[in-house]
Parts: structure tokens; C-alpha cells; sequence
């Protein structure tokens, strides 16, 4: 058997799929994405076809070692990207040869269900309260919130109330017995961190995420002195060799691998047992597509220190088309009482349905992220 062909499709509402084809008929699926970026991740993967295109798909770690060695520059979003789609689809490929998850090929999951989280608020966080309760009535115990608009280097005390008070409205809506994370988005600098940090502390959140840009990460020093609050963070980290620094500093809680950015799931499962190590919990990262989603399920279903896992379902990206749109069978991710249960068919364990795939790629997209000023005029974080 060998890999006869990968072909692309850039479907709404900001993702792109990869179907890879054996040359008996096989067909894996992956999801090389970077959100803003799909064209360019689409150029990285016909580059990187003439290294995968008659392999056999069983080689799975030599490929992933000849796209990350073989070639000169590496690492970064687009490049980790294109091989984590591909790392993905051969998985899949796999598993469908041997009929089996590919949890199983992995060692055996250590779980058969993981805990889930979904947004609220948007963008720019609003009525999150009434949102909260809606999010536990579909069956969610936990939900996570964007936790500010625009904010500058120094900004006013009312900014802060602001996210106090929303945060206090969710609080207030849910009871403790739903989990609060509240994502900072690399929104907030340093010394607004520190005060942010300090005045969520009577919250009893999850966890901060993304406290600081990972650009300061000397920064989370300061910031876990004014708080007892789990740090998250690793979304815009894309192998073992970004995490490690963070890891090492020892200020970090939870990282957040993404497994449409961070290689895959070869790269993914070595960045958690590299965690592991240093007592670090992780949260796949997954505000994405179905296969992205498939793919962090299998990895959750072998890593003990998973303890929670981000999904998209309802999340304010996905205008026109959610995750399920794409499956042949929409009830694969069944959650009950707050938990996913693991795909258990073969490869990960889902069934795209190919001509909706490419129908939708008829339309595509053209999705960027907002740019944001503040009030002097200057360029925010988003």
C-alpha cells in the first residue's frame, strides 16, 4: 500500500480539510488549519507532497521526521500545521487498515470519556450569564469566556469591573458546579495581567488561558505571584521544543496543544508525556472542525493528564456551518453529563460525508480575525 494523493478543501466557516488516498482505495482525513491562514497552510501541504505521495502510510513517524528534518527550515504555524493534517490522515489511514481506533494503536485508552467545555460570550464577551445557563441546560459542566475587549498597556479600573462583573453574572448563573476558565486571548499585557489575575482569585476559576502572549512568557513569573489560579497556555506553540521552555520555568499548569497546529498526533502525544513529567496538566486546544476534534479524542483517550477538552459545537466562529454538518453520522460525539464519549470505529473513529465537503469547498471562505484599536488609535491584540 502506498499514498497515492492528497487533495485540499477550504470549506466555511475557516477550515481546511485533507483527504489522503492509498492506492488500494483508502482514504484518511486530516485537518491542516491555521484560522486566517488556510491558503497559505494549502501552498504548505503541495510542497510537502512530493515527501509523503508513495510512502507507505504505515510509516507514519519516519514521514512526520522527514516534513520536520528533511527539510532545512521548519517548525512555526503553517509548516507544523501542514504536518499535523497529514500526521492526522495517515493515522486514519491506519486505523482503517487494521480496523482499528487509533487510540488502540496507541497503547490502549486509559478513559473512556473525556470532560468538555464550550464558549460563551464571543468575541466581545456579553450576556455571558444567560449564555452559562443555557450551556448547562444542553448538558455542559464547564464553559469558557473571552475575558475582555480591547485593552491597552495600562487601562482603567472600569475595564476591569467589567470583567469582574461578567465573570461574577456567570458564576452567579451556574452554582460551583460548573467549571469557569476565562481565556485572556494574549489580549491582556502584563501589568493589567497581574491585576486581572488578582481580583479573579474569589471566582474559583478552571483556569486563566493565555495570560500573557507566549512572546512574554517571563512575564507569567509576576503574574502566578498574584493569584492561585491554574495558568494555561500553548495554542501558538507548535512542538515539544516550544513547550519545553515553559514547561522547564515551572509556571505553567495546563498546557493547551492544538492538534491541527502542533504536528498532529505524533507531536501532540510526545508534548504531553513530556508534561506528564513536570505534574502539568492538558487541555487540547480545538476551536476547529470535526477531524480536529476526532484527533484530540484519540490522543485524549491514551493521556492521563488530559483533564478537559475544548470543542466548537455553537461557538460564535461558526457561522453557517458547525462541525456535525460535515459527519455521515451526527450523534459520533455523543456528551452526556458534560463528557464526550471516545469515537470508538477505526481510524478516528468518524465518517466525513465527502460530497458535502465538496460542495461546501464550492463556496470556501476568505475568514480573517478582526483588527482591533483602542481608542488612541493604536493596533490591539485580538
Amino acid at each position: 500500500m502506498r499514498v497515492a494523493s492528497l487533495e485540499a478543501f477550504l470549506v466555511p466557516p475557516r477550515w481546511l480539510f485533507l483527504k489522503m488516498t492509498t492506492d488500494d482505495g483508502l482514504v484518511g482525513w486530516g485537518e491542516p488549519i491555521v484560522e486566517g491562514h488556510a491558503e497559505t497552510v494549502r501552498a504548505a501541504i503541495e510542497e510537502a507532497k512530493e515527501y509523503v505521495v508513495g510512502r507507505d502510510p504505515d510509516d507514519i513517524e519516519d514521514i512526520w521526521q522527514t516534513l520536520y528534518r528533511g527539510r532545512f527550515y521548519r517548525g512555526g504555524p503553517v509548516l507544523m500545521s501542514a504536518i499535523a493534517g497529514i500526521d492526522q490522515a495517515l493515522w486514519d489511514i491506519k486505523g482503517k487498515r487494521y480496523n482499528l481506533p487509533v487510540y488502540q494503536l496507541m497503547g490502549g485508552r486509559v478513559r473512556e470519556r473525556v470532560r468538555v467545555y464550550a464558549w460563551i460570550g464571543g468575541d466581545r464577551p456579553a450576556d455571558v450569564g444567560q449564555a452559562a445557563r443555557a450551556r448547562v441546560a444542553e448538558g455542559y459542566r464547564a464553559v469558557k469566556m473571552n475575558a475582555t475587549d480591547e485593552l491597552h498597556y495600562i487601562d482603567g479600573p472600569a475595564k476591569v469591573d467589567a470583567v469582574i462583573e461578567r465573570v461574577a453574572s456567570v458564576r452567579e448563573a451556574v452554582g460551583r458546579t460548573c467549571g469557569i476558565a476565562v481565556d485572556f486571548h494574549g489580549r491582556v499585557h502584563k501589568a493589567m495581567a497581574k491585576v486581572l489575575a488578582r481580583e479573579l482569585e474569589p471566582y474559583d476559576l478552571l483556569f486563566i488561558e493565555e495570560p500573557v502572549l507566549p512572546e512574554h512568557d517571563e512575564a507569567l513569573r509576576e503574574i502566578v505571584r498574584h493569584t492561585t489560579i491554574p495558568i494555561a497556555t500553548g495554542e501558538r506553540r507548535y512542538s515539544r521544543w516550544d513547550f519545553r521552555p515553559v514547561l522547564q520555568a515551572g509556571y505553567v499548569d495546563i498546557i493547551q496543544p492544538d492538534l491541527s497546529h502542533a504536528g498532529g498526533i505524533s507531536e501532540v502525544r510526545k508534548i504531553a508525556a513530556m508534561a506528564e513529567s513536570y505534574d502539568v496538566a492538558v487541555a487540547p486546544h480545538c476551536p476547529l472542525g470535526p477531524i480536529a476534534l476526532a484527533a484530540c479524542l484519540q490522543v485524549d483517550a491514551v493521556t492521563p493528564n488530559v483533564f478537559i477538552q475544548e470543542q466548537s459545537l455553537g461557538i460564535h466562529y461558526n457561522q453557517g456551518n458547525d462541525l456535525l454538518d460535515y459527519l455521515m453520522t451526527r450523534t459520533v460525539f455523543r456528551m452526556d453529563d458534560g463528557f464526550l464519549a471516545i469515537p470508538d470505529g477505526p481510524g478516528l473513529g468518524i465518517e466525513i460525508n465527502e460530497d458535502y465537503v465538496r460542495e461546501q469547498a464550492q463556496i470556501g471562505h476568505r475568514w480573517r480575525n478582526p483588527v482591533w484599536r483602542n481608542a488612541d488609535g493604536t493596533v490591539a491584540e485580538w
